[in-house]
């Protein structure tokens, strides 16, 4: 008896390694059923019996004996002398079952079905994958590099499904080469024209908590709750953690023993400075926390428009800005407030002299370059260290030795003339 089975003849579907036979088979089924209402008007007289187990489907249509010259439905009735050729045995009235051969399609039905069963496989499989990482968005995954672009990078994971990590959602730093693995989590996933977009990030603050809760156990269990996550990519991260529990340091927790929980995160973001805050609903304390390691002398809150003035020493307004602005601004970030920072005004400032003063002598990209560190006075760079000037303004060497003698010499001249 010839059964149909066109899954075994069709190469396409073997790269679906997602749909099981018995799905296939359906789908099958479905396909079948179209072509059979097309071929005779309909299938409601048709069984169709699904072999998952042998890979084959059987086709049966069922028609009602009736004398010669009573047929009016051809599909849903056979003549009596028709009838008898098959089976001797029957009878007007009694329905005969006639198995549909493949043979008993044309060469267009045949390949008609094989075109439409590939189109519903392929809709199937894409609706599957989509709706796999639908609910994986915001999760991690680690996936391996297929193919490296200028503009984006293919990943393939473990059922070979692929994933996109645009360069924009790349760690700057990050460095990628074909046959490595990578961890990032799903950040969106839509269709296009009927094909799934799942597209991956590394620079997102969730992939950061996601891996918190995969290196902290108490976060994973509940213990320690992430309150707020904010980063500048490869630079900085600030995240805030609390626990209802007296018994854990969450700070602590996070960071580990020799900080051996938080190092692994910070290798898998390329050496991003990450700073573990204790989360309070205190604003004034939460604020002060999240400018460490600047250490801030007051804080005035200003509830309508969400902005925080901050007052510490000269000396600390660099760290609270930080290299690049990166400080501050996470730190507004993460308190949800538009910070502000400025010097205390102690009389032993009074006589500072803003850097505009040293146009003539410093050039004024120097200037602005110590303006972004913090610094808007000659006091305010004389009050650090030379390195740390060259480190945070990303200035050489020879060029800060320079500021310092250009700034000190000013504070020479006024000394010298007191003295006079």
């Amino acid at each position: 008896m010839e059964k149909i089975n066109l899954i075994d003849s069709f190469a396409e579907f073997k790269e679906y390694k997602g749909i099981d036979t018995e799905t296939l088979m359906r789908i099958l089924e479905d396909v079948l059923r179209g072509i059979l209402v097309k071929k005779y008007g309909t299938d409601k007289n048709i069984d169709i019996i699904n072999n998952p187990d042998k890979g084959d489907l059987e086709i049966w249509r069922n028609r009602v004996i009736v004398e010669d010259g009573n047929v009016i439905d051809e599909n849903t009735q056979i003549s009596y002398s028709e009838a008898i050729t098959i089976e001797p045995d029957f009878e007007v009235g009694e329905e005969l079952s006639q198995e549909i051969r493949l043979a008993d399609f044309g060469r267009r039905d045949i390949l008609a079905i094989r075109q439409n069963l590939i189109g519903k496989v392929q809709e199937y499989d894409r609706a599957r994958i989509y709706n796999k990482y639908k609910e994986k968005v915001g999760t991690i995954v680690i996936a391996e590099i297929y193919q490296v672009w200028k503009k984006e990078i293919l990943l393939l994971d473990e059922d070979g499904i692929e994933l996109i990590l645009p360069k924009t959602e790349q760690i700057p730093g990050d460095y990628f080469r074909k046959g490595d693995n990578t961890k990032a989590i799903v950040l969106k996933v839509e269709m296009k024209n009927g094909i799934p977009n799942i597209i991956l990030s590394r620079v997102s603050p969730i992939f950061l908590e996601r891996l918190f809760e995969n290196e902290v156990p108490e976060i994973f269990d509940g213990l320690i709750t992430i309150r707020n996550a904010v980063r500048q990519p490869g630079e900085r991260a600030k995240i805030a953690v609390e626990t209802y529990d007296d018994r854990i340091d969450p700070v602590g927790a996070c960071v580990g023993m020799k900080g051996q929980r938080i190092h692994g995160i910070v290798r898998e973001l390329r050496n991003e400075n990450i700073d573990v805050i204790n989360y309070t609903p205190n604003a004034e304390l939460y604020i002060t926390r999240a400018l460490a390691p600047a250490k801030v002398l007051s804080v005035t809150l200003h509830e309508d428009t969400k902005k925080a003035d901050v007052f510490m020493k000269p000396d600390q307004v660099s760290l609270a800005i930080g290299k690049g602005g990166y400080n501050i601004r996470l730190a507004s970030k993460l308190t949800g407030y538009d910070i502000d920072v400025y010097r205390d005004s102690d009389m032993e400032y009074e006589d500072d002299v803003d850097l505009m003063e040293f146009t003539d002598e410093i050039e004024q990209w120097i200037i602005d370059a110590l303006k972004g560190i913090g610094c808007d006075t000659a006091k305010d760079v004389l009050s650090l260290t030379k390195e740390d000037v060259a480190e945070r303004a990303d200035l050489e060497m020879e060029t800060v030795d320079n500021i310092f003698e250009v700034l000190s010499s000013e504070f020479d001249e006024e000394q010298n003339k007191t003295e006079e």
